[in-house]
């Protein structure tokens, strides 16, 4: 079963050959059709039978409301009262003066999990090639859901072009990201004006895959790397934490590392750092065990996937000067 459920794109085929396909610049209107962002979420307060007959009196729950798509009235969630809803239209509209005069161009945008989920990415235009004609491009993401498992997210995100890895760029300041939870009225401008910041991230981040790429290491410290980063807390006994180490997961990276991965044998990858991370990134993307290829991206990008991103970027860092 696929969490996407409607997808457009411009340039290659993203996730396995769904979506619909489109010629570049087309105006918002386009995409939000295309992508089947066309709709609104509507939303009314929750009632409840008293009763165990089913004749029973009707009765509202004002502290909650339920959400629902205005086309199909399938039901998205039930939340509180206080919840501020953010719109499939104001996902594209967050793109409009970025792509009209901004430099920005979108490239995928889409619905995953019938309506829960929503996101829009956008090139920047930022690109880096490391040695050996390594080609990183930076992004924007963001992305809303509906459902409680995400606040609303803007994030720069960067893309190996030769595997098409992703990765967050964050520089551990927090500029990386703006997440305006759902008690809060979602400000495009205002997140935006955050995000002035991190645009200039961008240099620093090429700075570090740079260095990453530069650091040699030998298969003592690969293995090492690898283990610390797909090492867990699992959980606890009476004294101390316990840890368990994926022993096939350091296996499969490993084999990844050593000449499997794509791009792998480059010359900024092929027994450097930069070449650990991204052994990491695949597995994470593209060959960790999840339900479904959609359910390991959606991990990959808001969750558990994310964080191992995220602390093999940590422990990276750690190598070099």
């Amino acid at each position: 079963m696929h969490l996407v459920q409607t997808m457009a794109y411009v340039n290659d085929t993203p996730w396995h050959g769904l979506g619909n396909q489109l010629a570049h610049n087309q105006p918002l209107e386009v995409w939000a059709q295309q992508a089947g962002m066309n709709w609104k979420i509507e939303e009314s307060e929750v009632r409840f039978v008293a009763g165990s007959t089913g004749l029973g009196s009707i009765h509202a729950f004002p502290e909650q409301k339920v959400l629902y798509r205005s086309d199909t009235k399938a039901p998205l969630s039930v939340v509180s009262s206080r919840y501020q809803v953010v719109q499939p239209a104001e996902i594209l509209e967050f793109y409009r003066d970025l792509t009209e005069v901004g430099g920005f161009e979108l490239e995928t945008a889409g619905v995953l999990k019938d309506g829960k989920k929503l996101w829009a990415l956008a090139k920047t235009g930022q690109s880096a090639t490391l040695k050996g004609c390594d080609r990183v491009n930076g992004y924007l993401l963001l992305a809303t859901a509906c459902d409680g498992t995400l606040a609303t997210t803007a994030q720069f995100t960067s893309v190996r072009v030769v595997c098409n890895n992703t990765l967050a760029i964050a520089l551990g300041d927090g500029t990386g990201a703006v997440k305006v939870p759902h008690r809060s009225q979602f400000d495009a401008q205002a997140v935006k004006r955050q995000l002035g910041i991190a645009i200039s991230n961008w240099d620093g981040f090429m700075a570090r895959m740079k260095a990453l790429s530069e650091r040699k290491v030998s298969d003592e410290t690969a293995e090492a790397y690898f283990r610390r980063v797909l090492t867990y807390n699992a959980g606890s006994t009476s004294d101390r934490p316990v840890s368990t180490t994926n022993d096939s997961a350091v296996k499969a990276v490993q084999a990844l590392f050593g000449g499997q991965g794509k791009g792998a044998e480059m010359a900024s990858a092929s027994d450097t750092a930069w070449g650990l991370l991204n052994s990491i990134t695949e597995f994470v993307d593209h060959q960790r065990r999840a339900r479904s290829d959609d359910h390991r991206r959606d991990a990959a990008w808001f969750g558990a996937g994310a964080t191992l991103k995220q602390k093999a970027w940590d422990e990276a860092m750690k190598l070099v000067p």
